[in-house]
């Protein structure tokens, strides 16, 4: 993608900011989930894959608005499509207040959906802006400045959040085991009302940002028409004849799906290892940081020292030996190993994109829509690794093994998912990203 218009640097320094900050929105309330994750679980009484529903409602809007919201920016604009994305989920956050005085865990849902909805719009938006706002050739450091903003807000987000639903839980969980059936929904309903007043809160702010960026200095910015690649894009006639693209996306999928676990298992996983929550509910921090100290290396590194296919085979080695590690020890122990997946994960997104995208020519647009529509997988592979817990429980209770040490070991063992997904990684960044591409 080109620039059209060539800008002062001065000149994009409010933009660029004024991106970031959305940036930080959107990533402040995609990472709250790790919290929201043990909370539903709690107030609704489900199980862990009933619980990792929360990221799939999240998640499985970038499958249904990806192409829609293409749509609506061509028609509307870069601006507009903002200040829709942000109203979307602002609408999103209201509908937890009916969500938490029903305490229905399905309206909880749809909330989550809808402002899935509205962060798919305000990404398909933003990204796209802040790769033509300036010179090609500095797009990655703008995007680079775009995640370690989103992720720094996560980690905020998860602590905030952490804090507001978590703390006293374990006392409360207690007491539910103990009381009567009233009593006990009386105590579930007063603790779903907890997230009413933060959630109004976000409601607000995010119906302000959506209204005041439509006055904001934004400069109109059109990207220039792609050129054709000379690799093969000018004898292709259909995007299905890009294999190292769909390969592309086989990998973002499983990447997003990977880098979701990470993050929002993280709390469960050291509450079902007897970590206090007010311990535990830092732990999504701890995989956010991880992530935001890689991609600062990144930054450094790529391209001058470590090229993207490179970049990719040390992340996806990584991501293996990672998950080895956290099979295969126990207590804090196996959860810094989780958190280290951060590690891993964090240039596994800026390699995947320009490698599945090289070549690709006039289908460019199309084959960007694909891909973010892979981030999908983090809709999937949540519940997934949930299903493996559940299962492993019930295995493990059957042959007599207590409640509490089958439920720590099943946690540990629903990570065996990680393997697969990261061998996926392995494969695209030796092989598969130069499948059916012209040698030059």
């Amino acid at each position: 993608m080109k620039q059209s218009t060539n800008q002062p640097k001065n000149s994009t320094i409010v933009p660029i900011t004024i991106i970031a900050g959305l940036f930080f929105i959107f990533g402040f309330v995609t990472w709250i989930n790790g919290a929201l994750i043990p909370f539903m679980k709690t107030i609704n009484e489900l199980t862990d894959a009933q619980s990792y529903l929360v990221a799939s409602a999240s998640y499985i809007s970038f499958v249904a608005m990806a192409l829609p919201a293409s749509y609506i920016i061509n028609k509307i604009g870069f601006r507009k499509g903002m200040s829709l994305g942000l109203i979307i989920m602002a609408i999103g956050a209201l509908i937890f207040i009916p969500a938490a005085n029903a305490r229905t865990y399905w309206v909880f849902l749809v909330g989550i959906f809808i402002q899935g909805a509205g962060m798919t719009l305000l990404q398909t938006a933003s990204n796209p802006y802040i790769t033509i706002l300036g010179p090609i050739e500095s797009a990655a450091k703008r995007i680079a400045i775009m995640g370690i903003a989103n992720k720094i807000a996560g980690g905020l987000g998860s602590v905030i959040f952490g804090a507001i639903l978590l703390s006293g839980i374990d006392s409360m969980k207690e007491k539910l085991s103990v009381v009567g059936v009233a009593e006990k929904a009386n105590i579930l309903n007063t603790l779903a009302d907890s997230v009413v007043t933060p959630y109004i809160v976000m409601a607000i702010v995010l119906f302000l940002l959506g209204i005041l960026i439509r006055k904001a200095p934004l400069p109109h910015v059109e990207a220039a028409p792609i050129e054709e690649s000379v690799g093969g894009g000018k004898s292709k006639t259909s995007i299905f004849q890009f294999p190292h693209l769909w390969l592309g996306v086989l990998a973002l999928f499983v990447y997003v799906g990977v880098e979701v676990i990470a993050g929002d298992t993280i709390i469960s996983y050291g509450i079902s290892l007897d970590i206090p929550v007010e311990q535990a509910k830092f732990f999504t921090l701890f995989t956010l940081m991880a992530m935001v100290g890689t991609y600062a290396l990144g930054v450094f590194l790529i391209p001058k020292y470590m090229s993207q296919a490179l970049a990719l085979k040390a992340s996806a080695l990584l991501g293996i030996i990672f998950s080895f590690c956290i099979l295969f020890t126990n207590g804090f122990t196996s959860v810094l190993f989780v958190a280290a997946l951060g590690i891993a994960n964090a240039l596994v997104w800026p390699a995947i994109w320009p490698l599945a995208l090289t070549g690709l020519g006039k289908f460019t647009k199309t084959a960007s829509a694909l891909l973010i529509m892979a981030i999908s997988g983090g809709a999937i592979l949540p519940p997934l690794y949930g299903v493996l817990v559940d299962n492993r429980k019930e295995q493990l209770i059957a042959i007599g093994v207590q409640e509490v040490s089958a439920m720590a070991e099943a946690a540990s063992h629903g990570y065996w998912i990680l393997l697969p997904c990261y061998t996926i990684i392995l494969f695209y960044a030796f092989y598969g990203h130069k499948v059916g591409l012209k040698k030059s």
